[in-house]
């Protein structure tokens, strides 16, 4: 357990063995939201309470994106006692920062400007989004106090140990949630409960499942890393975040400006339901790098394993695709009419590609995090966000389907960031960036 990652020959049998863990660990967290879904509908009010709890769940990612880059400072700085030790208190200082934001948007004056001026939710779903805000601030916290934990076990190489522990929250949430239905416990706050219980029994199995990562920390001789250097290493991968978050928005904006947003909107988002988890496991690629690139900075397995993952991942979601399995999951499950079914095959046609290209971007910001240049990849987030912008305005110039301009637009902007991370990665070489006191920038599932 104590081995050094950067020792280890990474055989894509070794890789293999890390990254499936991993990728499963995030296609799958993001069922427990919709396994809560029935305990937020059925009270008074029905959906409206679920679409308050989607609204609140949005805001509470989007303040705990702060810490969307920790895992990869996690990787880079907290391989020995001191570093992680150090690691550890930025994790939970940035986690109470977060709390005490999400806190401040709960009172009363601040929630009903946000909830209704600013966004403008009707009351009846304003409240519900209020009420769930303020009873997810532990939850929050929780998410925050995980990740020291599951650092230590993807140093440790253990991405099977790390990933029990979520595999054994969704496990829970699926029994809760029916069985919250059936005692009555329903309604928004119930909701919540039934999503902040699991995680909290993850969060304690994780810490007994990391303890003897965290033991056997050997102390090193080299100065720790200061909490500034650490925050500031964080910052521009969380920035990245909130990029691909305003990216994401821009898509549905420029499908909603194409022909028949009413059919197309629906069908890009079905198929988008299925391909985007595959996309988030391959994002895993970045821990992937930052556990396995040599010391001597060869890449000689990451990138061709990069392909063959997101290829892999490109595939499953066309199965749904399939006669038998697309009537049975968009027609009957999704309550799709069956004349759009066609348009929903298209773009998830056109989204097979997606995971890959992510995929190759993940593994690109692994090797800039692996060479402790983060400032690299808010510049290719950045270039991920024009390039959307460039593709969605020839997109509606050319008359393209709204169904394809998603699909077109993720592909080519994962693209784009790619080749700019490496671009930047020749042009710099081995030299250090500094680390700035400040960052200027144009703004999980978990």
């Amino acid at each position: 357990m104590s081995t050094s990652p950067t020792t280890i020959a990474p055989t894509f049998g070794r890789l293999n063995r890390f990254f499936w863990p991993l990728a499963l660990q995030s296609a799958s967290q993001g069922l427990t939201y919709p396994l809560v879904a029935m305990v937020a509908s059925r009270s008074e009010g029905g959906p409206l309470n679920l679409a308050g709890l989607a609204q609140s769940n949005t805001l509470m990612f989007l303040l705990g994106t702060l810490g969307f880059g920790l895992v990869a400072t996690g990787l880079v700085f907290g391989k020995d006692r001191e570093g992680f030790m150090q690691f550890r208190g930025i994790t939970l200082r940035l986690g109470w920062v977060v709390v005490i934001l999400q806190s401040a948007l709960c009172l009363p004056p601040v929630a009903g400007w946000l909830f209704e001026d600013l966004i403008g939710l009707p009351q009846t779903i304003a409240h519900p989004a209020h009420v769930t805000l303020l009873a997810s601030v532990p939850l929050q916290f929780l998410f925050f106090m995980r990740i020291p934990y599951q650092v230590s076990m993807y140093n440790g190489l253990a991405s099977i140990r790390a990933s029990s522990a979520t595999i054994m929250r969704i496990a829970i949430t699926a029994l809760l949630a029916p069985l919250f239905c059936r005692w009555g416990a329903v309604g928004p706050i119930w909701a919540v409960v039934c999503l902040t219980l699991p995680v909290a029994l993850e969060v304690a199995a994780s810490a007994v499942l990391a303890a003897p990562f965290i033991k056997q920390l050997r102390s090193s001789d080299e100065k720790p890393p200061t909490k500034r250097t650490l925050f500031f290493f964080n910052l521009p991968l969380s920035i990245s975040g909130y990029l691909l978050t305003v990216s994401a928005i821009l898509v549905g904006a420029f499908i909603a400006r194409a022909a028949e947003p009413e059919r197309m909107l629906p069908a890009y988002y079905l198929a988008l339901g299925l391909a985007a988890p595959a996309a988030f496991g391959a994002t895993r690629l970045q821990e992937v790098v930052l556990s396995f690139h040599p010391a001597d900075g060869k890449d000689r397995r990451t990138l061709p394993f990069a392909l063959g993952a997101g290829l892999f991942l490109g595939v499953l979601p066309l199965l749904f695709t399939l006669p038998g399995l697309a009537q049975w999951y968009y027609v009957g499950l999704q309550k799709l009419d069956p004349a759009d079914l066609s348009i929903v095959r298209t773009a998830a046609y056109g989204l097979a590609l997606f995971p890959l290209c992510v995929a190759l971007r993940a593994q690109g910001e692994g090797l800039a995090g692996f060479a402790r240049k983060p400032k690299i990849i808010i510049v290719a987030q950045g270039a991920y966000l024009l390039t959307i912008t460039a593709v969605g305005c020839a997109a509606l110039w050319a008359a393209v389907p709204g169904n394809l301009i998603g699909a077109m637009g993720l592909c080519i902007a994962n693209i784009v960031s790619t080749l700019t991370v490496r671009l930047l990665l020749n042009k710099i070489g081995k030299h250090e960036l500094p680390v700035p006191p400040t960052i200027t920038a144009v703004g999980q599932i978990r």
